[in-house]
């Protein structure tokens, strides 16, 4: 588990809250964030037949993991400790994650290639905008999920348990449970 001086952690409670914060001149954040990109470079860089390093490793990026979990490389995260997966998920190839709020995936999670889960939310005022504040929303998967390939999913939204999205979605709204959902914006299909 990572340890934080109180300092950062005013500011990660800061970031998290959904209040608007200061994203680009924060240096006790922007310490963090380069520390854990470079934690996704060296996992990015295991030999893939070093299963059990790969194991140690990307449970060191992240806050929570179950104990049967499978990232395959590469994956990109900004915090790494904002990011909580349940039992049994699967992440392919090309996944990324801006986790400045909680992202939490529940058991049984399968995602497909080049998925990624936003959090941060910016300014449509451009002057605001500049100036590098920026507020964050938790994203929520439950469990017996599946995301095709190229899904991405947008700041805010919960998937309900026993979903399917199906690949290129774009997810700008919750997702009840039970059900098939696609398209951009991603709309409900059918009941499962």
């Amino acid at each position: 588990m990572r340890q934080f001086t109180p300092e950062q952690l005013a500011e990660i409670k800061k970031m998290m809250s959904g209040d608007p914060y200061d994203a680009t001149g924060n240096t006790l954040l922007l310490d963090i964030l380069q520390e854990t990109q470079e934690k996704c470079r060296d996992y990015n860089n295991i030999r893939p037949s070093h299963q059990t390093e790969k194991d140690t490793l990307i449970k060191q990026i992240l806050g929570k993991t179950g104990e049967h979990i499978k990232v395959i490389q590469p994956f990109f995260c900004d915090y790494g400790f904002n990011i909580h997966v349940g039992e049994h998920f699967f992440a392919n190839t090309g996944m990324t994650i801006l986790d400045e709020a909680l992202v939490v995936f529940g058991d049984n999670v399968f995602i497909g290639p080049n998925c990624s889960f936003y959090t941060p939310c910016h300014p449509l005022d451009v002057a605001t905008r500049n100036k590098g504040v920026e507020w964050s929303l938790p994203i929520t998967v439950g469990n017996n999920v599946w995301l095709g390939g190229n899904v991405t999913v947008c700041p805010g939204v919960s998937i309900g348990d026993g979903c399917v999205i199906g690949a290129g979605s774009v997810v700008t709204h919750d997702i009840p449970a039970g059900t098939l959902a696609a398209g951009n914006p991603c709309k409900v299909i059918r009941n499962l």
